[in-house]
């Protein structure tokens, strides 16, 4: 098994990735591999087969099985503070959170009485609140999800505030947005723009929007425009670096956007995620295929805070 191919564009990035680490893959035969997420209790990778309407598991010495034969049209995937997995689901239109006991519950399926798009990526802060994404991707054809008149606006990104339930439009002002994450320390949150992908004079940058202890968020500002293809998922490092999925594969950027290096793919990146027992680990969903990178650096991880808050009792399905 050969190296990883590696393009250095500051030294910076020698202290990120190990010299000589294998780019693994994991599991072939996806038609849309999306939504990675590890789970440490139990030490396994979930992620989403969109077109084919599943969800699929890896366990370290196991392999790869179907998790769900009819997971919704899932895309992006999270897990809580509790463990829970969080979900967004093209064909319902809504985020769900998977309980520990396997009841399904609805986090959010409508804004001001009319439904959501098809939720795409999705991110729980420490506090408990669910950021997601909200592009036409799932309603724009029936290949992931079902075809449907958008009801919203826009394409907006979302607050679920974790006492009250209530879903607030945040984030306005993107045309399609996408992958997101915030800083190690949660005041900034990242939001990929993938409009080119259906609109050759659409965007494909990064945007960083400052965020408060209550939710409020501000005027953002570029940070990185990706030249192939169009960025869609995305993490941070401990350090507060970007690592952003592209047609080249996974490419770095420091916190500023001084592009670092890209760790290349040879199929397109939908969406990447930290795991392992340590965190160092990277996940990569790209196309039809699961890869795995261990790295010199950890993921992001976010300040715990008090235990103060309540969960709101969302309705169950």
């Amino acid at each position: 098994m050969s190296a990883a191919r590696i393009t250095f564009f500051d030294r910076r990035m020698r202290s990120l990735v190990l010299p000589g680490a294998p780019l693994k893959q994991l599991h072939q035969g996806s038609m849309w591999a999306e939504g990675p997420v590890y789970f440490p209790v139990g030490d396994h990778l979930v992620w989403s087969d969109i077109p084919r309407n599943r969800l699929m598991q890896w366990v370290p010495d196991l392999g790869v099985r179907v998790l769900s034969h009819q997971a919704n049209y899932s895309n992006g995937n999270t897990r809580d503070a509790q463990g829970r997995r969080v979900t967004c689901e093209h064909l319902t239109r809504s985020v769900v959170r998977i309980e520990h006991d396997a009841t399904r519950t609805v986090l959010a399926s409508a804004h001001q009485g009319r439904r959501l798009n098809s939720p795409n990526d999705v991110v729980v802060a420490s506090d408990g609140a669910v950021w997601f994404t909200d592009p036409t991707y799932g309603i724009g054809s029936d290949y992931e999800g079902e075809r449907a008149t958008p009801e919203q606006d826009g394409c907006f990104v979302y607050r679920i505030c974790p006492r009250t339930g209530t879903v607030d439009a945040k984030i306005c002002s993107m045309q399609m947005p996408n992958g997101l994450a915030f800083s190690p320390d949660e005041r900034t949150l990242y939001v990929a723009d993938s409009s080119r992908s259906h609109d050759d004079d659409g965007h494909h940058h990064v945007l960083a929007f400052p965020v408060d202890a209550g939710g409020s968020v501000g005027s953002s500002h570029v940070v990185t425009v990706i030249d192939e293809g169009q960025p869609d998922g995305l993490r941070l490092d401990e350090f507060g670096n970007l690592w952003i999925s592209s047609a080249r594969g996974v490419e770095v950027f420091a916190a500023n956007g001084a592009p670092l290096g890209i760790i290349h793919v040879p199929e397109t990146v939908a969406n990447l995620t930290f795991g392992g027992p340590k965190r160092n680990r990277l996940f990569i969903t790209a196309t039809a295929s699961v890869y795995a990178l261990f790295t010199a650096v950890r993921g992001a991880i976010a300040p715990r805070l008090p235990d103060t808050q309540t969960n709101p009792v969302w309705r169950q399905s």
